[in-house]
């Protein structure tokens, strides 16, 4: 008699959302909090990797691990998620992905070394992938179901929560650390966890049959795209000739990866269409892009403060401050405009205008200054990510968007790590004046670049239109 009660109460909220003319506002909490677990894990790290190598008695090197194994294991696994969402739908991989970040985040609160440490990261870094692209499959889906052609108030939500967190990480880790220990960061994924299972139990619609891609999965094709890219961030990650094998790995890696998506029927990534659609493509170069210069600036800039300008951690921190505090008022100002073409032109505009202050500033600049170049390049960065992310909704098909949300976000992160590579080949050994003006040169050129790539795509003006009814 319960079993049928329960039945009864799930196919009468199934009909009210039926009936509901509107974006269902309870799939927001959810979405958003699991879409933060991943950049929340990114930035907590930030303050806690000194204390953690005081107290495992580790080099600094060793703990640099902790960062990218995260990204390492996010850049391969969102387009995989991404796929299993597409295919089993968003709920049980969502269930089953923030669960595995509650055990590592327990794992990690109980490391007894750094290899353990490493270990939770990385299970941390594959656990934080489903949160993003099982948001854009439900938005998508909302969309259809409401006849909501450009849902660019939810698509600027997800945005500014990611950002929001980027800025609130260090602070709440740095909270946790002085208040018990570094164990502390690892610890919050487990009330996280336990709060995104239950929000995502009691509101994320289950898929029904019919919803389900029928298809084959195409595992030997992730593994294959896994082992490629793998293999190419970490040659990225330490550039030489030594791991010139590695390089060559990930060529052969890569030729068998397109040989058998090209030649299967239900590929992982569908090579064939991605190479006909080159608005897509010209999105995930500019988010490649967009990553660099961002990643680039965050770090570069910050070293030159500390070692060549000479100021301290503190106030480093507080002249990045209103870069972050107006990339969210930005996004949040624009975030509700669907048109993405002016969003990129401008962004990357003044990104221009931003890196070129670069090459000239010296030892002797004032901390006005410093913070008047912080506050220019905080305008594109809220710009060019969400404008990317809008222009994927609507370029990708849709039986496929989690995966293509997902392999945005692997550009991302490769954009990461090759900015790590760019910062190390202008500094050396010392974050100098005239490596920061190297370092300039280099994002200047790149911006020019992606700005280029947004003049040239024309097809840019047609996403985002909405087509009044």
């Amino acid at each position: 008699m319960l079993d049928v009660a329960r039945v009864s109460l799930r196919e009468r909220r199934a009909a009210r959302q039926r009936r509901s003319p509107g974006f269902d506002r309870r799939l927001v909490a959810p979405l958003v909090l699991g879409a933060t677990l991943n950049p929340i894990n990114s930035s907590m790290i930030a303050v806690a990797l000194v204390p953690i190598g005081l107290a495992l008695h580790v080099s600094a090197a060793s703990t640099a691990w902790l960062v990218s194994g995260l990204y390492l294991a996010t850049a391969v696994g969102q387009p995989i998620v991404g796929r299993l969402v597409d295919e089993f739908g968003a709920r049980p991989v969502y269930l089953s992905a923030t669960t595995l970040v509650g055990a590592a985040g327990l794992l990690g609160a109980l490391a007894p070394n750094l290899n353990v440490l490493i270990v939770a990261r990385v299970l941390l870094g594959v656990g934080t992938c489903a949160g993003y692209p099982a948001a854009m499959h439900l938005i998508r889906r909302e969309a259809q179901r409401t006849g909501l052609q450009s849902p660019s108030a939810i698509l600027a939500t997800l945005a500014v929560s990611a950002q929001t967190v980027l800025v609130i990480g260090p602070t709440i880790g740095g909270l946790a650390i002085g208040l018990f220990n570094w164990r502390a960061i690892f610890a919050l994924n487990v009330p996280l966890s336990i709060l995104c299972v239950g929000l995502g139990a009691a509101r994320l619609p289950a898929t029904r049959r019919e919803d389900r891609v029928a298809s084959d999965l195409d595992v030997t094709g992730m593994v294959l795209f896994g082992l490629t890219l793998s293999a190419l961030m970490y040659f990225l990650m330490r550039p030489s000739l030594a791991h010139a094998p590695i390089l060559v790995l990930t060529v052969l890696a890569g030729a068998l990866f397109a040989r058998r998506e090209t030649r299967r029927e239900e590929p992982f990534i569908d090579l064939k269409p991605l190479g006909a659609n080159p608005a897509l493509l010209a999105t995930y170069l500019r988010q490649l892009t967009v990553s660099i210069i961002s990643y680039s600036f965050l770090y570069g800039f910050s070293q030159w403060m500390e070692a060549g300008r000479g100021l301290n951690a503190s106030v480093t921190g507080l002249v990045l401050l209103p870069m972050f505090l107006i990339a969210i008022v930005v996004t949040a100002a624009t975030g509700r405009r669907p048109e993405v073409r002016a969003k990129l032109l401008t962004g990357g505009v003044v990104q221009i205008v931003g890196t070129l202050a670069l090459v000239f500033v010296g030892t002797r600049v004032s901390v006005v200054t410093l913070v008047g170049i912080c506050a220019i390049i905080g305008v594109p960065q809220g710009l060019n990510s969400l404008a990317n992310q809008n222009a994927l909704y609507h370029q990708a098909s849709a039986d496929r968007v989690a995966s293509s949300a997902g392999l945005l976000r692997t550009f991302t992160y490769l954009g990461a790590i090759l900015a790590a590579a760019i910062n190390a080949w202008c500094f050396g050994r010392h974050a100098s004046t005239q490596g920061l003006h190297d370092l300039g040169a280099v994002l200047v050129t790149l911006s020019v670049f992606q700005t280029i790539v947004t003049v040239l795509d024309r097809r840019l003006s047609e996403v985002g239109r909405v087509v009044a009814t």
